[in-house]
């Protein structure tokens, strides 16, 4: 299963969401921070048992938006 994680950045802080997976969002004040928390959302909403499982790849770059892709076996 491939999912996008978007990472948003603003002045404030960094968005990452799941847009496929309905409220699995999260906020930061770093990048990093915002992806972690979003990932450890998506294992508790899809039930994965490992963590480890999912790469995460950058697939594209704008000026304030990452998208990256998760790669895993559900």
């Amino acid at each position: 299963m491939i999912l996008d994680l978007i990472v948003t950045g603003s002045d404030d802080g960094y968005t990452a969401e799941v847009p496929t997976v309905k409220g699995c969002e999260s906020w930061a004040h770093t990048d990093e921070e915002a992806i972690e928390k979003t990932i450890e959302l998506l294992v508790f909403y899809l039930k994965l048992k490992n963590r480890k499982d999912i790469k995460i790849d950058l697939a594209r770059r704008t000026k304030n938006k990452f998208i990256y892709k998760l790669v895993f076996e559900k």
